[in-house]
């Protein structure tokens, strides 16, 4: 009895021992989905978390343009028109009438057949370079005629012409009338010019 009971005992001890490696290898496999696992969840929680904050963002964008859509869509305006109405030329050859106001802006030209310089004399003047014309214009329109333009050729003794001088008068002759204008300046002339005449080329009604 005693000799079977000492053969024994070193099974039982060596029964332990495979059960010790067991239990180490079991909690070792244990361990190590344990870890696995934990590693998994931990690279799912960081990819959530970045998956959230995308979408987060996603939803700030997009409130954001949601919110600015109404915004532009109010001040989209259309363009002002103007409250004054544009006048279009006429085309060439119409007779469309003219208003009476462009006609009192724009004064009738008068008719020089009835306007007559009667006499007239030339001076030189600054010591001997500029011209000084008098005259005497007679109207005989049955209107007043204002802005009278004069050209004064020069020519020398001979004859030959030298050079022109115009000159437009803003004084007013009235109708049925004349008068004179005594010195006027009409430029500078030749040294050589002797003789002059002046002619009046424009007038308007006044």
């Amino acid at each position: 009895m005693a000799e079977s009971v000492i053969e024994r005992a070193p099974a039982a001890v060596g029964d332990t021992a495979m059960n010790v490696r067991f239990d180490r290898i079991g909690w070792g496999r244990f361990a190590g989905s344990g870890e696995r696992l934990a590693r998994a969840v931990t690279i799912a929680s960081v990819s959530f978390g970045r998956s959230l904050l995308w979408l987060l963002a996603a939803i700030i964008v997009g409130c954001g343009v949601w919110m600015l859509l109404p915004l532009s869509r109010g001040n989209s305006t259309e363009p002002v028109k103007p409250d004054v109405a544009t006048v279009e030329p006429a085309p060439p050859g119409s007779t469309a009438a003219v208003s009476p106001i462009v006609e009192a802006q724009a004064p009738a030209a008068a008719e020089l057949d009835r306007l007559k310089i009667s006499s007239q004399t030339w001076r030189r003047g600054g010591l001997g370079s500029k011209a000084l014309v008098t005259f005497t214009l007679r109207n005989d329109n049955d209107y007043a005629v204002k802005d009278l333009e004069i050209v004064c050729a020069f020519t020398r003794r001979d004859g030959s012409h030298l050079t022109d001088r115009s000159r437009v008068l803003a004084d007013t002759v009235t109708m049925k009338s004349r008068k004179t204008f005594a010195r006027i300046p009409v430029g500078f002339i030749n040294v050589n010019a002797d003789q002059a005449k002046c002619s009046l080329v424009a007038a308007r009604r006044a």
